[in-house]
């Protein structure tokens, strides 16, 4: 039976009773804005959008309408159809990306206009920097490169405020020039870093590219590209002889020799400015290329010091300090220069 709100009406002379129905209680949640009673499953006002309170709590024994079911049937479906959406763009973006990575360069998307010359590129006509994201047209970025000073290119973007400190990638500078352009690339490179370095060392086999970085224990290279022996110490490649040998030799042919003559000179000229000595054992030139002032003849394994230019040791050899240049014997090193490492 529906409850009821029984009223009692009197009018003049007499008296009536009437019974009007009560509309049960609405189940919901009240709007925090407007008040409006939403159905409890509503995330959010019918009336204004406001959000259902956080503290809301759905009853546990409460039946869904036929109109909630619908509304919930088509949130689940819209749901299901932007999840299926988003997985086919995930996919899509990946495709393009492994297409990407597959390019060596790396077309713009959009119409852009080259901050170098100011022309104006449609969608795919400029190259977009992998590093830095900047775009320019072909021409500028191809020279750029044949025009940098050093082997590794900065992105050439530049405005009043910012300078881009970025580098154009290997496969970047390989996909914009020439094959012939880019070899010379590669060797301007390799010959900027040989002669930036103090302790590099140069094939002497004519025309050949094949160097290396020395240390002071190596007296030998063997060049990777025309499989030469070369000597460190004469500066030279002597097979079939050693180092005196070669440069008793050296003397006889400068006589008549133009390049054994060159040779000749540059060594006299590392002896003069202090770059090389004799041994005073066999006389031969040697060097010492960098490190201690101790150092072995490549022929006579003489011990030699540095900076005394005589023998480290006295005529018993190793240990003798009865003679040679007394390093450190009663704590005073041989020569003002001395580097105490001997």
């Amino acid at each position: 039976m529906e409850p009821s709100i029984t009223l009692e009406v009197h009018e003049e002379g007499s008296s009536s009773v009437l019974s009007l129905p009560v509309e049960p209680p609405k189940v919901g949640w009240e709007c925090t804005s407007c008040t409006f009673i939403n159905k409890p499953t509503r995330p959010g006002c019918e009336m204004c959008c406001a959000e259902r309170p956080l503290d809301y709590a759905i009853p546990e024994d409460y039946q869904l309408d036929a109109e909630e079911q619908e509304w919930l049937q088509r949130e689940e479906e819209a749901t299901r159809q932007y999840e299926q959406v988003k997985e086919q763009q995930k996919q899509r973006n990946y495709q393009q990306l492994l297409q990407r990575d597959n390019q060596n360069l790396v077309p713009s998307e959009e119409a852009v206009e080259c901050p170098i010359c100011f022309v104006n590129l449609e969608p795919g006509e400029g190259v977009t920097l992998r590093e830095c994201l900047h775009s320019f047209c072909k021409d500028c970025l191809r020279g750029t490169i044949l025009n940098s000073p050093e082997p590794e290119v900065k992105c050439p973007y530049i405005d009043n405020n910012y300078s881009c400190p970025w580098q154009l990638l290997d496969r970047e500078i390989k996909a914009l020039l020439t094959e012939a352009e880019y070899q010379r690339f590669l060797d301007l490179g390799i010959s900027i870093a040989e002669n930036r370095s103090r302790f590099s060392y140069h094939c002497k086999t004519t025309d050949c590219r094949g160097w290396c970085f020395y240390e002071d224990d190596v007296n030998e290279f063997s060049c990777p590209v025309c499989l030469k022996l070369n000597c460190l110490v004469c500066q030279a490649i002597h097979e079939n002889m050693n180092c005196k040998e070669y440069q008793d030799d050296l003397r006889i042919r400068a006589q008549n020799d133009h390049a054994a003559q060159q040779t000749t000179e540059v060594l006299l000229r590392l002896v003069k400015d202090g770059e090389a000595m004799y041994c005073p054992t066999c006389r031969i030139i040697v060097q010492k290329k960098d490190g201690c002032d101790w150092i072995r003849c490549t022929v006579c394994h003489t011990e030699i010091c540095w900076v005394t230019k005589g023998p480290r040791w006295g005529p018993a050899g190793s240990g003798d300090t009865s003679g040679g240049c007394r390093c450190k014997v009663n704590g005073t090193p041989c020569h003002p220069h001395c580097q105490n490492c001997h």
